[in-house]
C-alpha cells in the first residue's frame, strides 16, 4: 500500500503541488527519503522519528520509503515534516489514508510532537484554495493561513491533537482571522525646517512613485527627509497587501499573521550583499528590492554600497521583478519599489563649503561620485540638491503643512492615475510606457519644444526623456490639469541630472 499527503514547493510567490508518498514494505529495516531533498528536508527523517516516538509509535521494522514527487523538482525547507510524518501514519494504519486526500499539509515537527511555524504558509493556503483543499498548519501560523477565504483550515498545536481531530476524538477550533496592524508611526513632514525643494520633489515622487536622489552635506536631513515618505504615501489595497504579505511569508517575517496596510519600508546597510539586495543564497529567499515590494527602497550613503551590488538592482527597477538563477530552478521575486537614495557630494561631505572645504576637491567629488554608475542614476527620475541647513532656519517656527496635509494631495494625484489606468495592471504613472505613455503623457505644443530642445542640451538618453514625461505627467496630477503643459515639462527638466560632457 501506498499512502499519499499533498504539501507544496516553494518557488518564487508560486507554489508547485508536491505528492509525498510513502511505502511501508518486507525487508531489511530502513527509512528511506527520495525526491532531490535538501539537506532540512533530508533531516526530516529523524524530527518525524523521534516526534512519533513521542506520541508512543514506533517506527514498524520494515523498509520504508518516502518519495517527494515530482522527483526532479528540488525540495527546499522544514515545512515536509507534517506531510511526510502524515503520510506514513497512514500506511502503518494509524490514521484514514483517504482522509487525507482532502487536504494540503505544511509545518515543522519538533521533537516531543508540536507542530512549529514554518515560512510559506500563506502562499499554501492559497494553493489550497486554487486546489479546492482544505490546508493542515501550525496553529501559530492560522490566522495567517485564513487570509485564504473559503477552505477549512486545520491549526494544531501538536500532532496528537491533529490525530485525534482526524479520527473524530476531539475537535480543534478554527483559527481565529489576522488582524490588520495599525501603521508605525514615523517623522512629520513638520520636523523638516527649510529644504522647500526637496520637500516639492518628495512630494512629486509620492503622487507618482517615481526614484529620488537627496545629494547634500552631513546633517541636511536627507534621512529624515526618506523616512517621511511613508507617511505621506497612499496605504495599499486590499489586493496589494496579500500581494506583499505573500513575499512576507515566504520570508518568515510574517508575525501572528498580521497584514499590514502601510507600504514597506526598507533601509539595508551599505555593507549589504548582492544576494541581501536582490535575493538568493543557499536557501532562496527575497532579498531587499522585494521585501520593499510596493514600498520604498532607502539607500542611505549610496557610493558606500559595493558598486556590484548597486549596478544589480538595475534590472529589478525596470522591470519591476527580480530572477534569481541556480542550476537546476529559475526564482522570480517581484520587485515594484520606489528607490529613494541618498549621498553626500563627496567623501569629506563639504563640497561647495568655503569654511570646510576639501583640499582635493574638485578630483575628491568626482571620484566619490563616480563610485555610481551612470545607467543606475538614468534609472533615477529626481535628483535634488538638499543645500545645509543654517540655524537661523532651525530658529524658524513649525512649518504649518505636515505630513497630513500632503499625503492628502499624493492620494488625490493617485486617485487621477487609478481611473486613468483602470483595465489596465499599471498603477502609477512611473510604470507608464508606449500607447499609454504617448496617449496620457503628450505635452502641449510649447511643452514639446521646450522638451526637444532640453534633450538636445542636456544629453538625455531615450530612457531619460520617457522618465521626463512621466515626472510631468505627475506634476500634472497634483496641479489636477489634464493637459501636460510647458510649466509642467520644466519643473520636470530642473529635478534632471545632466549627463557629463566629454
Amino acid at each position: 500500500m501506498v499512502a499519499r499527503v499533498e504539501t507544496v514547493a516553494y518557488l518564487g510567490l508560486e507554489a508547485r503541488t508536491v505528492e509525498v508518498q510513502c511505502q511501508v514494505a518486507p525487508g531489511l529495516p530502513g527509512f528511506h527519503l527520495v525526491g532531490l531533498p535538501d539537506k532540512a528536508v533530508n533531516e526530516s527523517r529523524q524530527r518525524v522519528q523521534a516526534a512519533l516516538s513521542a506520541l508512543g509509535l514506533a517506527l514498524p521494522p520494515k523498509r520504508i520509503t518516502i518519495n517527494l514527487s515530482p522527483a526532479d523538482l528540488p525540495k527546499e525547507g522544514s515545512h515536509y515534516d507534517l506531510p511526510i510524518a502524515l503520510a506514513l501514519l497512514a500506511a502503518m494504519g494509524v490514521t484514514d489514508a483517504e482522509q487525507l486526500g482532502d487536504w494540503v499539509a505544511v509545518g515543522e515537527l519538533a521533537l516531543d510532537g508540536r507542530i512549529v511555524a514554518s515560512p510559506g504558509v500563506l502562499l499554501a493556503a492559497l494553493h489550497a484554495s486554487g486546489a479546492d483543499k482544505g490546508l493542515i498548519c501550525p496553529a501559530a501560523q492560522g490566522a495567517e493561513a485564513r487570509w485564504a477565504s473559503g477552505i477549512p483550515i486545520l491549526a494544531a498545536h501538536d500532532l496528537i491533537a491533529l490525530l485525534n481531530h482526524l479520527k473524530g476524538v476531539q475537535v480543534l477550533p478554527p483559527p481565529q482571522p489576522g488582524e490588520v496592524a495599525e501603521p508605525p508611526r514615523g517623522p512629520d513632514l513638520r520636523q523638516v525646517k527649510g529644504q522647500e525643494v526637496a520637500r516639492r520633489a518628495l512630494e512629486i515622487a509620492a503622487a507618482g512613485g517615481h526614484n529620488l536622489l537627496m545629494c547634500g552635506p552631513p546633517g541636511a536631513g536627507k534621512s529624515l527627509l526618506a523616512a517621511c515618505l511613508p507617511g505621506i504615501l497612499p496605504p495599499l489595497a486590499p489586493a496589494e497587501a496579500l500581494e506583499v504579505s505573500m513575499v512576507a511569508s515566504v520570508a518568515g517575517t510574517l508575525e501572528g499573521g498580521r497584514i499590514s496596510r502601510s507600504r514597506p519600508f526598507r533601509a539595508p546597510h551599505h555593507s549589504a550583499s548582492i544576494a541581501a539586495l536582490t535575493g538568493g543564497g543557499l536557501k532562496v529567499r527575497p532579498g531587499e528590492v522585494s521585501l520593499a515590494h510596493l514600498g520604498v527602497l532607502f539607500l542611505d550613503e549610496l557610493p558606500e554600497f559595493q558598486r556590484p551590488a548597486l549596478d544589480s538592482l538595475r534590472q529589478p527597477l525596470e522591470t519591476g521583478t527580480v530572477t534569481v538563477a541556480r542550476a537546476n530552478a529559475h526564482v522570480t521575486f517581484p520587485a515594484r519599489v520606489q528607490l529613494v537614495a541618498a549621498m553626500n557630494p563627496c567623501r569629506c561631505g563639504h563640497l561647495g563649503d568655503p569654511a570646510l572645504g576639501c583640499s582635493r576637491a574638485p578630483r575628491c567629488a568626482g571620484d566619490y561620485q563616480a563610485k555610481v554608475s551612470g545607467p543606475l542614476l538614468d534609472r533615477i527620475d529626481l535628483h535634488v540638491d538638499v543645500d545645509p541647513v543654517r540655524a537661523a532656519d532651525l530658529a524658524l517656527p513649525t512649518p504649518a503643512e505636515g505630513s497630513a496635509e500632503v499625503a492628502a494631495r499624493v492620494a488625490q494625484a493617485r486617485q487621477i492615475q487609478t481611473a486613468r489606468l483602470e483595465g489596465t495592471r499599471l498603477r502609477t504613472n512611473t510604470e507608464l510606457d508606449g500607447d499609454l505613455l504617448d496617449q496620457h503623457a503628450t505635452p502641449d505644443e510649447a511643452g514639446r519644444k521646450l522638451l526637444l530642445q532640453a534633450a538636445d542640451a542636456m544629453r538625455l538618453s531615450a530612457r531619460g526623456y520617457v522618465r521626463i514625461l512621466r515626472v510631468a505627467r505627475t506634476i500634472a496630477d497634483l496641479s489636477g490639469a489634464e493637459i501636460v503643459s510647458r510649466i509642467h515639462v520644466a519643473e520636470a527638466l530642473s529635478y534632471r541630472r545632466q549627463a557629463p560632457r566629454a
